[in-house]
């Protein structure tokens, strides 16, 4: 009987070393590009809601730069990111996968604030821009490019090598060129010889110079403006990287980071769990919730892919396996 009582009161000590003691997991902890940060802490929410699992904040910034603090070992149980280059080797080093999944699809705008319509030249600007649309009409999209790019505007870009956004206004600039100039380079080198941009690590910063009137035009993804509540001009499907079935037309063009040269491509939402991920599990959990609600993005402006696509270099984990045969997954190419 002593024998007895004294197993039970060893047991109860260890529940409740268990419980008053042990320190609790550290939550969920997303990498995501700065662009996404409401689309990710949504996502993130809901997850949290369904599984109980406890998520954080997101860390945000540039797809590159984020990548790269993976790398150098900071605790990242998932990574979104807005382009595929991001998760390859090369960025990601001994964090790399292998694998990468593309759940949603953005394209790029050019944003501006009430204090650019406050101008009379930039009202006047947004209108050509909104005409030239309506009318798909080449020679008044020569005419706004001109204008945007002549130094009377200055035009926010964020730092390429840090922020594919960057990367990508200028292959946006280098195709309007191409359709509307006959040359890729002439409205890059106007904006070169104009010093008419102004830079910043990543496109978000470049928002409260916007809305001040410091600058009057931005380069951004149209989800992100949208959830700034910026104005915007559409631009043509065959000019802002959002349409798939301008994929080998997007893939002429291409831009020099100092990592080497990334080609022109569809903007998709990419997600992955890094080798270096400290909760696997439950991160792979988060990854077949967001292939599975990806819907719920189209609230923020985002497009969702159904079923999702699924680039790969190795062989994906039987996680990521079991999403491809339950049809959620397709095989779209090599990382």
């Amino acid at each position: 009987m002593i024998a007895i009582l004294m197993v039970i009161i060893a047991f109860s000590a260890i529940v409740l070393y268990r419980v008053y003691v042990t320190p609790a997991s550290p939550p969920l902890q997303a990498y995501v590009a700065d662009a996404y940060e409401g689309e990710a802490t949504a996502m993130l929410q809901s997850f949290h809601h369904q599984s109980g699992i406890p998520v954080a904040p997101p860390d945000t910034g540039g797809s590159f730069a984020l990548a790269r603090q993976i790398a150098e070992g900071e605790r990242a149980s998932v990574f979104i990111s807005v382009v595929l280059n991001a998760y390859t080797e090369n960025y990601l080093q001994g964090a790399y996968s292998g694998w990468a999944i593309a759940f949603a699809s953005d394209q790029m705008v050019l944003a501006y604030s009430n204090a650019t319509l406050q101008s009379k030249d930039g009202a006047a600007l947004i209108e050509l821009f909104k005409r030239a649309y309506s009318l798909n009409s080449s020679a008044l999209y020569f005419n706004a490019f001109s204008n945007l790019t002549s130094g009377s505007f200055r035009i926010g870009i964020s730092d390429p090598n840090s922020d594919p956004a960057g990367f990508r206004a200028f292959l946006v600039l280098e195709m309007a060129g191409y359709l509307y100039a006959g040359s890729s380079q002439y409205f890059v080198h106007r904006v070169i010889i104009s010093h008419s941009n102004v830079t910043a690590p990543n496109a978000a910063e470049l928002v409260t110079p916007l809305t001040t009137g410091n600058i009057q035009f931005l380069f951004i993804y149209k989800s992100s403006a949208l959830s700034k509540g910026l104005g915007m001009i559409q631009l043509p499907p065959d000019v802002n990287l959002g349409s798939p079935s301008y994929s080998r037309f997007y893939s002429r063009f291409s831009y020099n980071l100092t990592t080497g040269q990334v080609s022109g491509s569809p903007i998709y939402l990419y997600i992955s769990v890094p080798a270096t991920s400290p909760d696997k599990q439950e991160a792979f959990q988060f990854v077949s919730f967001v292939v599975k609600n990806s819907f719920v993005l189209s609230r923020f402006g985002l497009v969702p892919l159904s079923p999702a696509f699924l680039y790969n270099s190795t062989v994906p984990p039987m996680q990521i396996t079991n999403l491809v045969l339950q049809g959620y997954l397709q095989y779209e190419g090599a990382l």
